[in-house]
């Protein structure tokens, strides 16, 4: 990994940091959640803070106060506005690379924000898309690109 390189991180990985009905995921959620925040190398979208208000409230059960307060601490890593620029790059991910509309504004924020890598399971793992490559997390780990990872616990 080289200096200054991002890492774009989708609702499905915020949401096993909190689930703990899967263990092996929410552990490797958590490492790469808490290596993302003491290196300052994540990004994220509004829609994936929209995302994951929703379904920590309805499907995880994490009470609205500390939901809220979730979003407010990831906000921290300064979402990009929702712009007819950003939709229309989506528009075009949907065009060149058939992808839904939700995953091609992902995308186009992902690139807006200038991540190298898409931290999700919902994409095809190694996938480039432009200067965006995708990274399962469940399958590679923060150390394997020179984030050095603790003990999960510590994130926001």
């Amino acid at each position: 990994m080289s200096a200054g390189d991002r890492f774009f991180v989708d609702t499905n990985v915020l949401l096993y940091s909190v689930d703990a009905t899967l263990p092996a995921k929410q552990q490797a959620a958590r490492l790469w959640v808490d290596a993302l925040w003491e290196n300052g190398s994540g990004a994220l979208s509004w829609q994936v803070l929209h995302e994951f208000y929703v379904n920590t409230v309805r499907k995880v059960r994490v009470p609205n106060k500390i939901a809220r307060q979730m979003v407010e601490d990831f906000a921290q890593w300064r979402p990009p506005e929702v712009t007819i620029g950003l939709i229309r790059r989506a528009w075009h991910w949907i065009d060149q690379a058939q992808l839904s509309y939700w995953d091609s504004l992902i995308l186009a924020a992902a690139e807006r924000m200038e991540c190298r890598w898409l931290l999700s399971e919902d994409f095809q793992t190694g996938r480039r898309y432009g200067t965006v490559t995708i990274i399962n997390p469940f399958l590679l780990s923060p150390e394997e690109f020179g984030l050095p990872a603790r003990k999960p616990g510590k994130s926001s």
